[in-house]
């Protein structure tokens, strides 16, 4: 039933996997000196940069987000602005929670904050890209049985592999190994970036496994 659905998920997620990549090995060859670890910033940034532009036109390419009534352009404007002002609030809400979780204040501010923009692009982009910028549609979507799509239960098991990911990735930073990837915030960037991949491949997976189960009702 959901076949089509899924095999565009499925072909979606493989060319945002693949942008993921490229930003990793075009600037390797590109910039001389360049690695994840040496110039972490560089690599975070690019990465969350390459997933935003092929987030967004793949979406706009497959027509997922939800339909508007209005085409005006002051409409376009005000939903434009309103997107961007979510994209500003995920980010100071990254930063708060993971500097209440032990990140630095001020000592590492940059990576911290850094670290934020790539949570945001790797969750909320996406929530824009599907949902718009609609609280309530959010709201129902990370609810219990709130999912009315394949989308809608995409983007909750990806936001929480993203989410996982970051979390995990804090664990080696205390041990005294002295290893390059424990430098702030190289680990929870990584384990963002992997908790992604991981999601992109799960929800294909999992909705094309339990297809026959899926009962969207519109609410």
């Amino acid at each position: 039933m959901w076949d089509h659905e899924i095999r565009a998920m499925a072909s979606s997620h493989a060319i945002v996997a693949s942008s993921v990549f490229m930003a990793t090995v075009l600037p390797a060859v590109l910039v001389q000196g360049f690695s994840v670890y040496g110039t972490h910033l560089l690599w975070l940034y690019s990465v969350a940069g390459a997933v935003a532009v092929v987030n967004i036109a793949v979406f706009w390419l497959l027509g997922v987000s939800q339909p508007s009534k209005k085409h005006t352009l002051t409409y376009k404007m005000s939903r434009l602005v309103r997107s961007g002002l979510y994209c500003l609030l995920s980010c100071l809400f990254f930063h708060t929670v993971v500097v209440l979780y032990g990140a630095p204040i001020l000592e590492s501010a940059l990576e911290t904050f850094s670290l934020a923009v790539l949570l945001t692009t790797l969750t909320t982009l996406r929530c824009l890209c599907v949902l718009g910028p609609n609280i309530q549609a959010w709201i129902r979507v990370f609810s219990r049985h709130g999912a009315m799509s394949v989308w809608d239960t995409s983007l909750q098991i990806t936001v929480a592999c993203t989410v996982v990911g970051a979390w995990l990735g804090a664990f080696p930073i205390p041990l005294d190994w002295e290893r390059p990837w424990q430098v702030w915030p190289v680990s929870c960037s990584l384990g963002a970036v992997i908790g992604f991949l991981t999601g992109l491949v799960a929800a294909p997976s999992w909705i094309h496994w339990h297809r026959k189960h899926l009962t969207y009702k519109s609410k």
